[in-house]
């Protein structure tokens, strides 16, 4: 089995995701990264993912980059987070930051990567396991397209450093959100150990795009969603 840097950000994909990878045997290292995302919350739940999976964790500290990724309500204070279906809501999975599309921050993959595929190096392992889903495939920084030319630059990169067969895998890129929860209730995912919310309160606000897909895929598997939301709505119910 190969050494992995898993980058986990605390949500359910990238938890499920190293369940999964330490479930088929492989020796992980996660990797949690603050990019300056309002929500920094996650990465409390990716240090408890490290811990009950007994794998090595790091953080990488890029929070000074939220300079740089203004514009998003992810990362920006100046901007709202908007309510699913508000106006300039947008999709919970958008990678694009448009005018009236603040849950976007462009490149940010692009940033997370580069800081794995650093750790790699040092840690001289075989691979790179990213989180993305079957939702998440996009036209820029989650395409299987822009995944693969990433992993051409780095090979090029950490030429000659890194291990020689260094990859970067997708292992949930087929799954849709209620396959990957349904995925994670196999494996006994702690969902309620996980955070998805963009505001980064007290609990999940319930209200913003990505409270909404979650509490949605929870009910389309028909698994229990633990989650304690603020909104009023009370969590959905096994179907």
């Amino acid at each position: 089995m190969s050494k992995i840097i898993a980058v986990v950000s605390g949500g359910i994909d990238s938890v499920t995701m190293a369940y999964q990878l330490r479930a088929q045997g492989h020796d992980l290292h996660l990797l949690g990264i603050d990019y300056g995302q309002r929500h920094r919350r996650e990465l409390d739940c990716a240090r408890l993912a490290a811990r009950r999976l007994g794998a090595p964790y790091e953080e990488a500290d890029l929070g000074g980059a939220r300079g740089v990724l203004r514009g998003s309500s992810l990362t920006d204070s100046a901007v709202d987070v908007p309510d699913e279906g508000a106006a300039g809501g947008g999709p919970a999975d958008s990678d694009v930051a448009v005018p009236g599309r603040p849950n976007i921050v462009p490149n940010r993959n692009a940033l997370l990567l580069s800081a794995a595929f650093a750790l790699a190096v040092v840690e001289r392992a075989e691979a790179v396991a990213f989180g993305i889903m079957a939702e998440d495939i996009g036209p820029s920084d989650t395409s299987l397209e822009f995944l693969d030319a990433f992993l051409a630059m780095e090979r090029i990169a950490t030429r000659g450093h890194a291990h020689p067969d260094l990859d970067l895998i997708a292992p949930l890129a087929r799954l849709l959100k209620r396959e990957v929860i349904a995925l994670g209730d196999q494996l006994s995912v702690p969902f309620e150990d996980t955070w998805t919310c963009f505001r980064g309160e007290e609990v999940h606000c319930g209200r913003c795009a990505s409270c909404v897909e979650r509490r949605e895929a929870f009910t389309a598997a028909g698994v229990h969603d633990p989650t304690v939301y603020a909104a009023s709505r009370a969590p959905s119910a096994s179907a």
